[in-house]
């Protein structure tokens, strides 16, 4: 399950250990919380592409990189992601990862198979970190420490350390690191630390708040062949 929950952050996160910053003062991050509960109240969806670049250092240093697209929607019933990655390290590697409803589903094309899962729903509410959190969410989650403002692809984003208070949690990602575009409530980039040397960096771009998405979003088509587990 440990593994299994790694893979489902890491549909949204990244990881990679930063040293702390000079402190900045305590109105600035409160000013930041303020400004993503607001955008919180008025998130409904995003859509964005991303690239997944995995760093292993020990034993054996490795990559990998994953390129796709990832929507997220919540509304009153509850939270849903999707997760559509396209290629693996170059090579079109077609998966689906759908989190809805307490459920994780992957769908792997190419060996024709769904993995399912019912153990996620204690940390649904851990993956719209960065999409539609707001500041109240982060706080209830993680100590959060304000890194500073920094300017990404010309967006200015501020950067927020986040140490999660849950041990579960912790154990999973030490640290994570998030530049987020408060205004909006969306990531641009995400770092998490996954220890015993693996890390994962997520970068987000062409992001497009509160607009339709595509009908299979959080859906994925089977055939007669697929093979089903359950974990």
């Amino acid at each position: 399950m440990r593994s299994l929950s790694k893979y489902v952050y890491a549909a949204i996160f990244a990881v990679l250990l930063l040293p702390v910053q000079p402190a900045f003062a305590a109105d600035d991050l409160k000013s930041v919380l303020a400004k993503l509960d607001t955008a919180a109240a008025n998130f409904r969806s995003t859509t964005a592409d991303f690239e997944f670049d995995s760093v292993q250092t020990d034993p054996i240093p490795d990559t990998d990189v994953q390129k796709g697209t990832v929507h997220y929607e919540r509304k009153s019933t509850g939270f849903q992601m999707g997760v559509h990655v396209k290629e693996v390290n170059g090579k079109e590697v077609p998966k689906v990862i759908v989190v809805s409803g307490g459920m994780f589903k992957l769908y792997d094309k190419l060996p024709d198979q769904v993995t399912t899962s019912n153990k996620v729903s204690k940390y649904e509410s851990y993956l719209v970190l960065g999409f539609g959190a707001g500041g109240k969410d982060l706080e209830q989650k993680w100590n959060v420490t304000y890194l500073g403002p920094e300017t990404m692809a010309g967006i200015k984003t501020d950067k927020l350390q986040l140490i999660a208070k849950d041990a579960e949690v912790l154990k999973l990602f030490p640290k994570v690191t998030i530049w987020i575009d408060a205004t909006r409530g969306v990531s641009l980039k995400q770092l998490f630390d996954e220890g015993q040397g693996q890390s994962r960096t997520c970068l987000y771009s062409n992001i497009k708040v509160n607009q339709p998405l595509p009908a299979d979003a959080f859906t994925f088509k089977t055939d007669s062949k697929t093979q089903f587990i359950n974990r």
